[in-house]
């Protein structure tokens, strides 16, 4: 007999948003619950910034030059080894219910913006069911299982939501009282929304299981992400009037302005408007527009979505204790990029390798029934990791062609010393490519010789004494002893990539 396994897991959201993590706004007593009764990581880090990168590596436990999709866009080959086919070889039950990004979101020939019109739900990947969902209940440029049975079923309220990030959406629906990008108010019930009904669809696919099946399920939620337009009886739980700015808002777009001179150029030239450098950040919006209140209204937002997600989890795992099961499961909760928040007066995410965006929240609940102690972690682990930990946790051997090992059981156990983070990406004619390491809580980045940077920049931190990452000590003279030491050690370790590059086909 192997395991059941829940994988949770949430779209952009911060190592803070928990308050097992040391949030002061949202109330997460269910994640609280999980961290106290398993292991808290309090040093895990992406290996990616954005979604499908960042999700291709727990699926894969392969870094991203590795499995190939090192930007959005670019389609995780349907036949790329996964942890989803080694437990469905071992007789696994295995699901994907929510978010999967694995296959681009623009265009309409891949698998994931087809099915609902195709009305499938599978097999693929190594999953036998996926039931999709993305960021809105309107159709959008892809129709994902939700938005298609909102619109059968309670068609009033697909009007509700925000349009996602697109040329032409507006900025906002007629409800933000501060102009904030991506706010809407949003009439729909809780139940109805796209975190319930993701906690719902995997109660149902559960419910078709026997007793003692072994399986696997990845329940993906597509919040806190962008847009922000949770429903309105979870948005008033909080007035934005009454939250302060984030603390490492620096007060100022002249402040701003001042912190990002110190880093490489496309800091400043994305804040002020000049250029940009993603994708996924809508097309109009410019960071130095974006006013205190207007950064207090989004955090509002994304406290309240993530209040949702709790309180979905708590369904799901209330679920899973009356089926009788709850000794038995592997719980794996994390996100997989964070989000600006207001830091550095920023919102959204793109190729910025700072702590709000690679610091994650990392929870391991292992089985009860294998006597495993309650703990909180320093080592540093990563996304990487994911998937071996579940091997090891089912009784299966890692494959050969995973990067990352079984996380540390307590505090001290183990040889971790790093992670590295990577991008690789063009928007807009401009070619940024960072690698990161993070290793005794300092922070170096190292910038790629591209069309837009001659391979001299970088970024170096010292997190116990500049926890905001507010002074760069890639140019510090008393710091080239220590960044030469950690540039050898990022050279040293950095994974091997692809012998073919895999093509980008989307933007996104």
């Amino acid at each position: 007999m192997g395991r059941k396994i829940l994988l949770i897991t949430t779209d952009q959201q911060r190592f803070d948003a928990l308050g097992c993590n040391g949030g002061r706004f949202a109330k997460t007593p269910n994640l609280d619950s999980l961290a106290a009764a398993g292991i808290n990581f309090s040093q895990a880090r992406n290996q990616s910034t954005v979604c499908m990168p960042a999700r291709s590596t727990i699926l894969t436990g392969q870094s991203i030059r590795r499995h190939g999709v090192t930007s959005n866009g670019i389609q995780l080959p349907p036949d790329q080894d996964s942890l989803a086919h080694v437990l469905q070889d071992a007789g696994y039950k295995t699901a994907l219910i929510g978010k999967a990004h694995l296959d681009p979101h623009a265009g309409k020939t891949f698998f994931e913006n087809m099915a609902a019109t195709e009305e499938t739900t599978g097999p693929y990947r190594g999953f036998d069911h996926m039931e999709l969902c993305g960021h809105t209940g309107r159709a959008g440029r892809s129709l994902f299982h939700y938005p298609k049975w909102l619109a059968e079923n309670h068609p009033e309220f697909v009007e509700g939501f925000h349009e996602y990030a697109v040329a032409g959406a507006p900025s906002n629906r007629g409800w933000t009282e501060t102009g904030a990008p991506q706010v809407a108010d949003n009439p729909i019930p809780i139940a109805l929304y796209h975190t319930h009904w993701t906690a719902s669809r995997t109660m149902d696919w559960l419910d078709g299981l026997v007793d003692d099946a072994d399986w696997f399920c990845w329940m993906s939620f597509p919040d806190p992400h962008h847009p922000w337009d949770p429903p309105r009886e979870a948005a008033q739980r909080f007035d934005w009037r009454d939250l302060p700015v984030p603390d490492s808002y620096p007060g100022s777009p002249e402040k701003c302005l001042e912190i990002l001179a110190e880093k490489p150029r496309h800091w400043t030239q994305w804040y002020t408007g000049e250029a940009q450098f993603a994708f996924e950040v809508p097309p109009t919006f410019v960071p130095a527009e974006t006013t205190a209140d207007r950064i207090r209204e989004v955090n509002a937002m994304v406290h309240a979505e993530n209040e949702l997600i709790d309180e979905a989890i708590g369904q799901v795992l209330a679920y899973v204790k009356d089926r009788g099961w709850d000794a038995d499961t592997e719980i794996i909760f994390t996100t997989d990029h964070g989000e600006f928040q207001g830091d550095f007066g920023m919102l959204f995410k793109g190729p910025y390798h700072i702590e709000a965006l690679m610091h994650v929240p990392l929870i391991w609940r292992p089985a009860p029934a294998r006597g495993i102690a309650s703990a909180t972690v320093a080592e540093p682990v990563g996304h990487v990791d994911i998937a071996p930990t579940i091997c090891a946790a089912a009784g299966l051997p890692m494959p050969d062609w995973m990067e990352g090992i079984p996380f540390p059981q307590a505090s001290g156990e183990g040889d971790r010393e790093r992670t590295i983070t990577e991008w690789y990406d063009t928007w807009d004619g401009n070619t940024v490519e960072l690698q990161t390491l993070y290793r005794d809580g300092w922070v170096l980045t190292r910038y790629g010789a591209t069309n837009f940077y001659d391979g001299t920049e970088g970024e170096l931190y010292n997190l116990a004494d500049d926890p905001k990452q507010w002074t760069n000590l890639w140019a510090d003279p008393a710091r080239q002893g220590i960044k030469a030491d950690l540039l050898d050690d990022l050279i040293t370790n950095l994974p091997a990539g692809r012998d073919v590059s895999l093509e980008k086909v989307a933007p996104v």
